[in-house]
């Protein structure tokens, strides 16, 4: 039985994003289960994305609606109890403190490499690709290795620290490319053990290690798609052991998200389904971590590459559910299209940006060289 009430107070809600229940466009919601008002209402954008799981309601175009959503700012109007629960946590807990760092690896990046081997480019790249010359996700990928490579000037037999390196595609890049001897860190198992794969034969070292554990001093440090697992109580921490371990005439760059407002958490729903504990940075909160510990050479946003590169992993994953659908189900499909395609839109709609900051610890002795 539908409650007229509570449809009308949501149709009332969405339509100052222009988005109709039952319409007609690819952007607007078909419902398909009318407790779908109440669970919006009472859980917010935890429940509004859960039902999309359960298959409540469908749309013909996710990444559209999300754009509609996130442009409207009508989040504000959905504050539910759960959104009350995650601001105490993050105000009274150090979620990605060391005993807490290795949750996200065990829960994202551990949840099967085929899955990711399928969506990813050759070099599993999992972070934004550099669109600007490329005409497909292989190009974007290594168009956006090959920037951050001139970006860090680097040059033969210089020590590099990956900090993320992920399935060790950038530490191969740098050490087949640039002569560079590498090491990757992650908190990822399932990661670590590919990564060494992939680097095999190289001057590549891999290791499971939490960044505020290393000892090592570096020529260059890198840090792609990481520091949204740092959490805005450690950003301070995590500036001041990048300058500890960089050589004094070193450089680091940050490859990070980042939003436009400062934030103390992130979605209920991002942080329950996709990544626990994680949190995107605003301008603000980094510049202000690492004051006192590095001079800015460099800061460029090219936050909608972000945009297509979702699309294509959504496409990639798509293309790939026939033999994946062996080992996942049809909830973790929409699951998974929900967090691709709702990704997507935020950057559409400006509200995430992608940056490619470049640091130095005492300023360089001439003015800095920026690739493009």
């Amino acid at each position: 039985m539908v409650n007229t009430h509570l449809r009308k107070h949501v149709e009332t809600i969405l339509g100052h994003a222009d988005i109709v229940l039952d319409g007609k466009r690819p952007w607007d919601i078909r419902v398909k289960n009318n407790h779908l008002f109440q669970r919006v209402l009472a859980k917010g954008s935890l429940g509004f994305g859960e039902a999309y799981m359960d298959g409540w309601w469908d749309t013909e175009s996710l990444d559209q609606l999300a754009t509609q959503l996130i442009k409207s700012h009508i989040d504000k109007q959905f504050k539910s109890a759960v959104v009350l629960v995650d601001s105490l946590k993050a105000k009274f807990l150090n979620c990605q403190s060391p005993n807490r760092a290795f949750q996200v690896g065990v829960d994202h990046y551990d949840i099967g490499n085929d899955l990711y081997k399928s969506m990813l480019d050759s070099r599993m790249i999992y972070s934004c690709g550099y669109w600007k010359n490329a005409q497909n996700l292989e190009e974007a990928q290594l168009a956006k290795l090959d920037l951050t490579c001139r970006k860090l000037h680097l040059k033969e037999g210089q020590k590099v620290l990956d900090v993320g390196c992920g399935w060790g595609g950038t530490a191969r890049y740098m050490a087949e490319n640039y002569g560079v001897k590498v090491v990757g860190i992650t908190i990822s198992k399932e990661q670590a053990k590919l990564a060494e794969e992939n680097c095999r034969n190289l001057p590549v070292e891999i290791r499971v290690q939490d960044y505020r554990k290393i000892q090592d001093r570096f020529d260059r440090i890198v840090s792609i798609g990481m520091f949204e697992h740092v959490g805005y109580k450690n950003y301070r921490t995590y500036f001041k052991k990048i300058n500890e371990l960089l050589e004094d005439d070193g450089l680091f760059l940050l490859h990070t998200i980042g939003g436009n407002t400062p934030a103390k958490r992130t979605d209920p729903w991002i942080e329950r389904y996709i990544f626990p504990n994680g949190m995107i940075p605003s301008s603000q909160q980094i510049s202000s971590a690492f004051e006192g510990h590095f001079v800015l050479e460099d800061w460029h946003n090219f936050g909608l590459d972000y945009d297509k590169t979702l699309m294509k992993w959504h496409e990639n994953f798509e293309n790939a559910w026939p033999e994946l659908r062996q080992r996942y189900d049809e909830r973790f499909r929409r699951m998974w299209n929900y967090y691709l395609l709702a990704s997507a839109g935020s950057f559409r709609a400006r509200e995430n940006q992608l940056w490619q900051i470049v640091l130095s610890k005492e300023g360089l002795s001439e003015n800095y060289d920026c690739p493009r």
